[in-house]
């Protein structure tokens, strides 16, 4: 007798004319099949908000960005060449960033502010084809607003909005008080306000839902002057595009041993550390706990296997008798077990495969059916699901909930193998 009598067996002890054992057999392979859909789909769409995260953050963010201690860059122009002549740095850009208040019929929201020059930035990130409706123009008095920012106000292209920054605060609110006890002073505390009117030439959308609602574009020289900085001479910062932007650390090093003393370098995965962090660790921790429901479906198999090894004590005693090894009997029952998790394998992947190339679509359907909002913009900074299916992820959920469903049917097979053939046949 050869390895095929135990794989006969094991078909054969699957499918028992009993039909209680063929119904829990049924249910193994489907809780099986449902943690490896269940543990694709998780761990699939975690990597594409990873991936997504990344690009969006790359197309909006500069590789590595440039300012000093004290914030404000001055002799600016000459910093601007000493970056972009650096090794390994494809394009430099300076700009200007910071809270102000956008004003728009009788609407008014803080948004962030970040005045730029357009031939530069264009260099350095893709905010010329993040621009949906309008046109990428920042000449003049002029500005570009994120989507959802605009959709808050209902501002269009071509209106006018106002724009307030809060760097003198402080003297405004002492300019008030004065004007309080003398009227005559309420000219120089409007004075203080200096209020930019931009004309609204294109509205953004990077993708991302953090930026197109907290993000306004104005030309480089407006942003200085509404920080009140000199338009020749100071900036907040400078935005940097490398030749590797996955490696961005040893350019950021090398800058900073050629910019002078005081000067500050930080790269866009320490900007954004927080998010990448925690969606690598959700994406750990629920690789774990879904594990678990294969688990369960492991006890059901263990279950299936030990009920079998009770049904069968007579047959395996006659096995046994006619010569049959003891590890032809251990392979009758972990055969069993290889075969739930070969077929839980097949359908889990299917099934988890078919459930991601709609997921947009059951997600809306859901929603509608629900009557709620399934996948909210506001919090997931993303308007659909994204979902990139690593094969690598894959295998390893595979052979896991394999090597899992091989594990739980040892037991079995090793009490059917330890069973005493004489005793065996007296079983009635």
């Amino acid at each position: 007798m050869k390895s095929p009598f135990s794989l006969f067996l094991a078909l054969r002890y699957l499918k028992p004319k009993r039909t209680f054992v063929s119904i829990i057999t049924l249910i193994s392979i489907i809780g099986v099949m449902l943690g490896i859909m269940v543990l694709i789909v998780v761990i699939s769409v975690m990597t594409g908000f990873e991936q997504e995260l990344r690009k969006k953050v790359l197309g909006f963010n500069p590789h590595i960005t440039v300012s000093t201690r004290d914030g404000v860059i001055s002799d600016w122009q000459e910093m601007l060449k000493t970056v972009s002549e650096a090794p390994n740095v494809e394009a430099a850009a300076p700009f200007v960033q910071g809270p102000v208040i956008l004003e728009f019929n009788q609407g008014r929201l803080a948004p962030l502010m970040r005045g730029i020059h357009p031939e530069l930035e264009e260099k350095v990130t893709r905010i010329r084809d993040a621009v949906k409706k309008g046109s990428f123009d920042l000449s003049g008095d002029s500005a570009i607003v994120g989507e959802e920012l605009a959709r808050k106000l209902g501002i269009q292209v071509g209106d006018t909005v106002t724009i307030y920054s809060p760097r003198n605060l402080n003297q405004v609110v002492d300019a008030l008080k004065k004007a309080e006890e003398n009227p005559d002073e309420i000219e120089k505390a409007r004075e203080l306000l200096l209020p930019a009117e931009l004309t609204v030439t294109g509205l953004f959308s990077s993708g991302r839902f953090d930026y197109d609602a907290h993000f306004v574009l104005v030309p480089l020289h407006i942003g200085q002057e509404l920080y009140g900085l000199d338009s020749n001479d100071q900036l907040h910062g400078i935005a940097v595009r490398t030749t590797d932007p996955n490696n961005p650390g040893p350019i950021r090093d090398s800058l900073l041993a050629r910019l002078p003393l005081g000067s500050t370098a930080i790269t866009w995965e320490e900007q954004n550390q927080q998010f990448f962090e925690a969606i690598a660790m959700e994406r750990n921790v629920m690789f774990f706990l879904l594990m678990f429901i294969i688990v369960v479906a492991a006890f059901g198999i263990m279950n299936t296997l030990i009920t079998v090894t009770v049904q069968k004590t007579r047959e395996i005693g006659i096995m046994k008798a006619l010569g049959a090894t003891t590890w032809q009997i251990v392979w009758v029952f972990l055969g069993q077990g290889m075969i739930v998790g070969v077929f839980g394998n097949i359908a889990g992947v299917g099934l988890g495969m078919l459930v991601l190339q709609y997921r947009n679509e059951f997600k809306d359907w859901l929603g509608a059916q629900l009557g709620v909002q399934v996948f909210p913009q506001e919090v997931y900074q993303f308007s659909k699901i994204p979902a990139v299916v690593v094969p690598h992820d894959v295998a390893v959920i595979c052979i896991s909930a394999f090597l899992i469903c091989s594990l739980a049917a040892l037991l079995p097979a090793y009490f059917a193998a330890r069973l005493d053939p004489v005793k065996a046949l007296r079983h009635d």
